[in-house]
């Protein structure tokens, strides 16, 4: 069984522990008020294995499926430790993509975020670096190009996210995103030229 249906798995049960309990649920969340001035710092790596509801549930989990396999096996192609790297990777994307919420949210006590789309944007990001030209498809409709679809996501996130229309955690997404990159770079440099040597065979027709 992969480490992505593994995680998969684990993230499916304890949503859907938290679906059944609402007190669960909120325990698990991410608070940046009761992690800060309480300390509860366990919500910061809980709220990354809970979602809001069936629909974030799956899209999450459908993305990391996608995705997972591809950059453990790139992570096991550039070192011994693929794997382990790989798990650092998303649990540190879930916790690095709470900073800014942390930051912005620390003194209001009704702001919670939840879902593991941090930690996903790490890893679709981290994917993207390895073979940006691989076709992503929104919804099953419109293919992109990865290094496209990467770039109208970030536009996206980062005016979604000054704008603040929704209750979606964009922050968390450009975090998570720019995680992935970085991690990824460090832990192999040469992914830089790879990605820009795959660049140069790129052409619109």
């Amino acid at each position: 069984m992969s480490t992505t249906i593994i995680i998969i798995i684990i993230t499916c049960i304890t949503s859907y522990l938290a679906f059944q309990d609402s007190s669960r649920k909120y325990k698990w969340m991410m608070n940046p008020y009761q992690i800060v001035h309480r300390k509860q710092y366990g919500r910061l790596i809980t709220s990354g294995f809970i979602h809001a509801d069936w629909v974030h549930l799956i899209f999450n989990m459908l993305t990391l499926y996608f995705f997972g396999d591809i950059v453990e096996f790139y992570f096991n192609q550039v070192s011994q430790y693929g794997t382990v790297l790989y798990i650092a990777m998303y649990v540190l994307g879930i916790l690095v993509s709470d900073i800014p919420s942390l930051i912005k949210h620390k003194d209001n006590p009704n702001y919670n975020a939840l879902g593991a789309s941090g930690a996903v944007s790490a890893v679709v990001f981290s994917s993207i670096l390895f073979n940006p030209l691989q076709e992503l498809c929104l919804y099953g409709l419109l293919c992109l190009p990865g290094f496209i679809f990467g770039a109208i996501y970030v536009i996206y996130s980062y005016f979604s996210a000054k704008n603040q229309r929704d209750n979606i955690g964009h922050e968390a997404h450009l975090a998570g995103a720019a995680f992935g990159i970085i991690f990824t770079i460090l832990l192999w440099p040469q992914v830089i030229s790879h990605f820009l040597n795959q660049m140069a065979d790129f052409s619109l027709f």
